[in-house]
């Protein structure tokens, strides 16, 4: 049995329940929020949504000029997962490939 944590449903304007604020053991009034608190927090988010974007680009221009230089992209994009692997994780999946294959008389 593991622990579970209980649920905190976003509060409901209007209404004047009171919910837990987690890990504070206080509670706070369904029909108030900390405005700015939520913000911060929905700036934040924004921020490294952009960071994620431009990091995605940058990586698509490297892709772009590898391939411009003669490299495959969709095996070098293989090999980063290959890479990114726990050894024995990949080398049990090559086991398992090798098998479907000579099954199939493809080995």
């Amino acid at each position: 049995m593991g622990l579970e944590t209980p649920s905190i449903a976003p509060p409901l304007i209007g209404t004047r329940e009171r919910l837990p604020l987690p890990d504070t053991g206080q509670t706070m009034s369904t029909n108030s929020v900390d405005a700015g608190h939520l913000r911060a927090f929905l700036e934040r988010v924004e921020r490294l949504e952009e960071e994620k974007r431009a990091i995605s680009d940058d990586i698509k221009e490297v892709y772009a000029e590898a391939k411009g230089t003669g490299y495959d992209v969709k095996i070098m994009r293989k090999i980063i997962s290959l890479r990114r692997m726990d050894r024995d994780k990949r080398r049990e999946e090559e086991e398992i490939l090798e098998l479907y294959l000579a099954a199939l008389g493809e080995a």
